[in-house]
């Protein structure tokens, strides 16, 4: 009988992540005619960039002592009430949408809905937050969201630049009341696009040639004004006219669209989504019907099935920068997904008449705290304010102290003036004491006696108000009580397929298992009810889990540093390439501007590196899908005096590992350039190699690939930096939380998406040194076994030295399409009828799947998949031999809905079970899709991107 220290359950955790245990790894292992992991590993990874030395991070924890650990720091934080505002504020999940929705497995782990049919459910939620969207700003177009309101609004500028008339002018004009975090990041993007900006009054928009301005509604310091006069001068200029506004002032307020504008945005982060300290958030993005061509980021559109049922859909947007590269309107791959839809069913949840409601109340209490100040004779800086109250002329000093001792956060940025938000969370005995800290106790001026003044009066002028009727829509009135809330919800999950349902073996997107001991830290209050600008030592724990986190990504990467700022994975391609040109300018080499990406490369390195100013220059992959080294050397050497850098993935996008990486960083070196290493593929990295010890100067970390935060649907992520101590100086700083860097910042808040980052914190403390390098071999197990399974039916398309691939494997499908007719299209579709989300389709090369299984998927799922794989092709050949016709079999019908069963009069050639249920393993869990395959071509041309009628979807 073993002792009782050998009872230990410390490596409980690794077994449970990685999907097979050590019997399936060796029967996959014998298939591969391998004798260990080590075996494998040697087979595939070069020796030369192989770690000698395993990593620091230590011996894995237990799901127990993990969160005893993390709840530890998350006490250390000091969650004090906040009236901080700056477009963050307090606001309630619905309990409803908290376990149902943020909680729920079945809408975090689901995948960016590039298969509609079986992401039918998300997509309408989508196509709600769109309605809302454009029915509170006054639009008449909206996307499904971007990453915060910041980078919305650069990318209002970019699409202003894009689309103004005024071809001429290269200035942007940005108000000076904007939410200074929305400067600072307007003003980034700004340098290396070459566009000049002003901030200044609004005032003088009248004097100047701009080709767009942005204007805050209400501004930062709370105040509301008619924006038409000032928008009618930007239309002078010919110019486009942007407002980053606050969602739920516009419940009350005149809508932006009402006043003439071109552009609104905003967070939508009062709508139900916890401050986190910072994030994530999504934002709204709206605009006219004209410009819906070049809008950045995704729009859902209604189409409709083969059966001519209404169907949603990705429109116009999709994957736009893996078509146009470096001439996409933008480099955005990752929108806020869970975020928009817990804001659309918080729409629904509470309806217009509740929203309603709470604007008033929010703005009652404003009110309130605007003539207790005129009682106590200071002075209120705005007669027109919706929730934001700024008293000039107080003393700044008495009002801090007595904050302080009530545990409460006022603005405190502004000269010689204090600034309050109120919010959706804020009572009445809250509003009672602070009225205390900022004017000192009273007991004639209180609560009840100012709110029976105020009452009669006119709190906003009537021309600001809105007349207009919000939310009209059937769904926004039909779900109010919480049963048919739940049920709604429940009703859209059932038609998404998630990691909860299946393996989701998509190539470049490591759909990992997340586990629920990492997702239960993220709604701790007292990690997600801080605001991002508290001061520092009320986020003492946030600081240590930081500090903590970014070593350990030390670790792993083999950098100096690393950064937390960046919300996704594109944001920190972006936030790596301004580190290198910052710090080339910084020893005179701003003419360096050529950056070197290879053919294969994922669509957003162009887009980032237009975005950063560089020009691209392609290189060529050989014909086994390798960077071809002597066109790289030519090409370095030609463009030396501009060469910036190269963006490379490792392993290769190809699926392998590439043995000339060192000898690709030597050349760049050579020439004076940088290396940056596309971290998409971290997970066939940790443990085994680095980029740092291969060489490269700067990475971005997909955290929602790698480190296990969830794909939510389409985002949230996060993607820091890692860097060479050379580019530390250069990384994003932030103009409101001051750190180390003195840059410019490239998200709203300072360490971006910061409430999730309890995640991968979780993630590496349960794996540990062991487990984390663990992952890695099995996830390369396991991309070898299904190659190795599949090679016999179809083509792999690129292998290493050793006839081995990476943690991925592309099948070639072309010769099947050649013989057969089927497409990589119908075979995704067919996939969808045996319970599968399709791998990447047709991406790095056109007419082929690209597979990742990842290390969480256990050999019974693995040999599901193969299995459908081969009776796939078994399929395709009764159609290539004739015994079923080219246009009517079961793969070009895929997917088969419930409605094709039920069908009265079923004429195709193949019978209804093997439509509906192809496989024995089909039959024990069947998915059914909520639509058949989705006409894209009609949806594009008919493009319709808000709620249809109830009606409609009857019929």
């Amino acid at each position: 009988m073993l002792a009782l220290h050998e009872l230990t359950q410390t490596e409980d955790f690794i077994r449970r992540h990685v999907g097979p245990g050590e019997q399936e790894q060796n029967e996959m292992l014998k298939a591969l005619s391998l004798d260990s992991l080590e075996q494998l590993i040697h087979e595939t990874v070069p020796e030369d960039i192989r770690l000698t030395k395993p990593l620091t991070i230590g011996a894995s924890k237990t799901e127990e002592q993990a969160l005893s650990e993390l709840k530890a720091l998350a006490q250390e934080n000091k969650v004090y009430r906040s009236y901080i505002g700056m477009g963050y504020y307090g606001t309630h999940t619905p309990n409803v949408i908290l376990r149902n929705v943020l909680e729920n497995p079945g809408w975090y782990t689901a995948y960016t809905p590039y298969q509609p049919e079986i992401a039918q459910g998300r997509l309408e939620a989508l196509l709600n937050f769109q309605q809302m969207t454009m029915d509170l700003t006054g639009m008449e177009l909206a996307n499904a969201s971007l990453l915060d309101e910041a980078t919305a609004a650069a990318e209002a500028m970019a699409m202003a630049k894009r689309v103004s008339k005024n071809k001429k002018s290269n200035l942007f004009f940005i108000a000076n009341d904007t939410h200074p975090q929305t400067i600072d990041v307007v003003c980034q993007r700004a340098e290396f696009f070459g566009f000049e900006t002003i901030i200044g009054e609004p005032e003088q928009l009248g004097e100047l040639d701009v080709f767009g301005a942005l204007l805050q509604y209400p501004g930062t310091t709370g105040q509301v004004r008619d924006l038409t006069p000032l928008i009618e001068m930007i239309h002078a200029r010919k110019g486009i006219a942007c407002v980053a506004a606050d969602l739920m002032s516009l419940v009350l307020l005149k809508a932006p669209g009402e006043m003439g504008a071109d552009v609104v945005l905003g967070s939508t982060q009062r709508f139900g989504v916890p401050m986190g300290y910072g994030g994530p958030h999504a934002a709204f993005f709206a605009t006219r019907d004209a410009y819906k061509r070049s809008t950045p980021g995704r729009i859902i559109g209604i189409s409709k099935d083969r059966r001519g049922k209404p169907a949603l859909r990705m429109a116009l947007q999709t994957r736009e920068q893996h078509i146009r590269r470096e001439k996409a309107n933008s480099n955005i791959c990752t929108a806020q997904v869970l975020l928009a839809n817990i804001a659309s069913f918080y729409a629904v949840f509470h309806g217009p008449h509740g929203l309603k409601t709470m604007a008033q109340r929010i703005h009652r209490m404003a009110v309130i705290v605007a003539a207790a100040a005129k009682a106590h004779g200071v002075n209120v800086r705005y007669d027109q304010f919706f929730d934001t109250v700024t008293l000039d002329g107080i003393d700044k000093a008495q009002v801090l102290l007595r904050a302080q001792d009530a545990q409460i956060n006022v603005r405190s940025d502004l000269d010689n003036a204090v600034a309050v938000s109120l919010d959706e969370t804020t009572t009445p005995a809250d509003l009672a004491i602070l009225l205390a800290v900022l004017f000192g106790p009273s007991e004639t001026i209180t609560v009840d006696t100012l709110d029976e003044q105020v009452r009669s009066q006119p709190n906003i002028a009537e021309p600001l108000l809105r007349a207009s009727a919000i939310l009209t829509h059937p769904v926004f009135h039909q779900y109010r009580s919480e049963t048919e809330v739940l049920r709604y919800i429940r009703r859209l999950e059932g038609r998404d397929l998630a990691l909860n349902h299946s393996m989701i073996a998509l190539g470049s997107c490591t759909m990992k298992l997340n586990a629920t001991a990492e997702m239960i830290p993220i709604t701790w209050p007292e990690f997600a009810n801080l605001h991002p600008f508290c001061p520092k030592e009320q986020a003492a724990g946030y600081q240590q889990l930081l500090t903590q986190l970014e070593q350990w990504l030390v670790d792993i990467t083999g950098y100096d540093a690393v950064c937390m700022q960046p919300n996704s994975g594109a944001q920190g391609e972006y936030a790596g390439l301004l580190a290198i040109r910052h710090y080339q300018a910084s020893i005179n080499q701003a003419q360096r501007n050529i950056c070197l990406i290879p053919s294969s490369a994922h669509g957003t390195n162009p887009a980032s590196a237009h975005m950063a100013g560089l020009k691209v220059v392609v290189v060529e992959c050989d014909k086994a899908g390798n960077i071809d080294i002597d066109d790289l050397r030519h090409k370095a050497q030609e463009h030396a005096e501009q060469l910036s850098c190269i963006m490379v993935t490792y392993p290769s996008t190809h699926g392998v590992y590439e043995q000339s990486i060192r000898e690709i960083c030597e050349i760049i070196h050579q020439f004076g350039g940088q290396v940056y290493l596309d971290g998409a593929n971290m997970n066939a990295q940790v443990g085994l190699t680095s980029p740092g010890f291969i060489g490269a100067d700067v990475s971005h970390l997909n955290l929602h690939k790698t480190f296990a935060i969830p794909h939510g649907g389409g985002g949230p992520g996060m993607g820091p930096i890692g860097v060479k101590a050379h580019l530390a100086p250069f990384v994003p700083g932030h103009n409101v939380v001051k750190g180390e860097s003195t840059q410019r910042a490239v998200a709203a808040a300072p360490f971006g998406s910061a409430s999730i980052l309890p995640i991968s914190w979780m993630y590496i403390a349960m794996l540990g040194s062991k487990g984390l390098r663990r992952a890695s071999e099995v996830a390369i197990l396991n991309a070898n076994y299904i190659a190795k399974s599949l090679s016999e039916h179809y083509p792999i398309l690129y292998t290493g030295n050793n006839g081995r691939v990476a943690h991925e494997c592309i099948i070639d499908l072309r010769p099947l399409k050649e013989q057969s007719g089927i497409s990589e299209l119908d075979i995704a579709k067919r996939l969808n009828d045996y319970g599968f989300h399709a791998p990447t389709m047709s991406f790095p090369v056109a007419g082929t799947l690209m597979v990742e299984p990842t290390e969480s998927e256990s050999k019974a799922e693995l040999d599901r998949f193969i299995e459908a794989m081969i009776a796939i092709r078994q399929e395709a050949e009764q159609v290539s031999t004739g015994i079923w016709p080219s246009e009517d079999n079961p793969l070009i019908n895929a997917p088969h809905t419930l409605d094709d069963l039920i069908e009265d009069d079923w004429t195709h050639p193949y019978s209804r079970d093997i439509a509906a249920y192809p496989s024995l393993a089909v039959r024990a869990n069947k998915f059914w899709p909520a639509v058949n395959r989705i006409d894209d071509v009609y949806g594009d041309r008919n493009l319709f991107c808000s709620c249809l009628p109830m009606d409609a979807y009857k019929d």
